[in-house]
């Protein structure tokens, strides 16, 4: 007979009680302080820096009147793991997302995906910014919450659920709210908005030195692709080039965006979200966008491969109309200037009878976030429209032509500072030839 072992709490266990029961499920999930990863080194951000992060988000809460916040985050794009992420370190891909639960006042738990061995890896590269880590029972996250929230006296508290993915407004999963709605029903849940964006949208300098690290992870991937793209390769193995020169980096692939086209007779304005198994050749065109992360922070890149010489077409474009275009973003781009001034500039494309992609502009903040600029508006909080020192700006433009055949994306990653920006990455402003 199958029975199953019942998912019922226990607590921390001791290494001294568990290290002979490590083939029974409960206390193997409930190990603590195991001499486990002790010799492990991760880069982490300092103790100073995670104390301005939790006193930065208090403040906030204490201006919105929340007694306890529930910090969410995950593996996907716009989430890169949100809010745990930030106040933590961790970035998960184990499960749609972990939480961290942060008191008014009181010790901030983290309740990660998994126990045992994984919880204690997580534990352990975490600890600069919680002591707290505890595991979700195989999914019963809301239900940690709910034991956490007692602990501390907030069951009847105001409390704030922040994004997973502020991008799409989701929040955590029904299931879980379901059980907070139940097990709690004298708290009042607020749904936030907008919260990470407003503490991470100016960075720090440690945020910042992750920003350029990301970066160069750019600029390395850029240039394993060239050194990889021949006839005969394909798309996909571009994206392994791209990808292992971050992982070797110790970065974390945020996205590969890579696509192929002939010059002579082009039908592609953009890579390809899901590079495929076509097979490159002489005379191709490859488009790109890539994102590389460092610590959770994000840096983007593109700019144009051509399998041999760029035809005349490709480098008149080039040279009259995506570089030129490019640089008047690029000059838009400082303090005390407003994000609208970006959106002005890219009417070059089309005052020049081509065309672009909507999106010419955006903000990072962790990921791709506000100012969103395109050509027919600027979105955004009010907070975002003029830029200030510590912004992070991604210019991407990518014009195309008139019938609509042929683009060149070019983007690259911009600190606003005192003076006007800094690009995070060396990589030249020029067709880069391979093959």
């Amino acid at each position: 007979m199958n029975v199953q072992t019942p998912r019922t709490p226990m607590g921390p266990q001791t290494w001294e009680k568990v290290r002979d029961k490590l083939d029974q499920s409960i206390p193997f999930a409930n190990m603590r302080d195991t001499p486990y990863y002790r010799d492990c080194v991760w880069d982490q951000f300092s103790e100073a820096e995670y104390e301005r992060r939790y006193a930065a988000l208090r403040a906030k809460m204490k201006e919105h009147k929340l007694d306890a916040v529930i910090a969410a985050g995950g593996p996907s794009h716009w989430s890169f793991g949100a809010g745990m992420l930030w106040l933590t370190g961790h970035i998960e891909w184990h499960s749609l997302c972990c939480y961290v639960l942060v008191p008014l006042d009181g010790e901030p738990t983290m309740i990660y995906s998994m126990g045992g061995t994984h919880a204690e890896a997580v534990r352990c590269m975490v600890a600069p910014a919680l002591k707290d880590v505890r595991h979700s029972r195989n999914g019963l996250y809301g239900q940690v919450m709910v034991e956490r929230l007692k602990e501390l006296k907030l069951e009847k508290g105001r409390i704030g659920l922040m994004e997973i993915d502020p991008r799409h407004s989701d929040y955590m999963p029904v299931n879980q709210y379901n059980t907070l709605r139940k097990e709690l029903p004298d708290a009042e849940l607020v749904f936030t908005k907008g919260f990470l964006h407003d503490l991470v949208v100016i960075h720090s300098a440690e945020e910042l030195d992750c920003v350029r690290k990301a970066g160069k992870l750019c600029q390395d991937a850029m240039e394993a692709m060239v050194a990889r793209a021949k006839p005969g390769v394909k798309e996909y193995e571009l994206r392994a080039a791209a990808g292992a020169a971050i992982l070797e980096g110790g970065g974390d692939i945020d996205f590969l965006i890579i696509g192929s086209t002939p010059m002579a007779n082009p039908a592609q304005i953009f890579g390809n979200p899901r590079p495929s198994s076509r097979v490159l050749q002489k005379g191709d065109i490859i488009n790109m966008e890539l994102a590389a992360g460092y610590r959770g922070y994000t840096a983007q890149i593109g700019s144009p491969i051509c399998l041999g010489q760029p035809t005349d077409m490709v480098r008149r474009f080039w040279e009259d109309i995506t570089l030129p275009g490019y640089h008047k973003i690029c000059a838009a781009i400082g303090p005390g200037k407003n994000a609208e001034d970006m959106r002005t500039a890219s009417k070059f494309f089309r005052d020049n009878g081509v065309q672009s992609r909507p999106t010419q502009c955006h903000g990072i903040d962790l990921v791709t976030d506000n100012p969103h600029v395109a050509a027919e508006h600027v979105r955004g909080v009010e907070g975002d429209m003029i830029l200030k020192p510590g912004m992070v700006i991604m210019a991407e433009p990518n014009p195309i032509t008139a019938d609509g055949m042929f683009g060149i994306f070019l983007g690259h990653t911009f600190i606003v500072n005192d003076k006007g920006f800094e690009v995070v990455d060396d990589f030249p402003l020029e067709i880069a030839v391979a093959g």
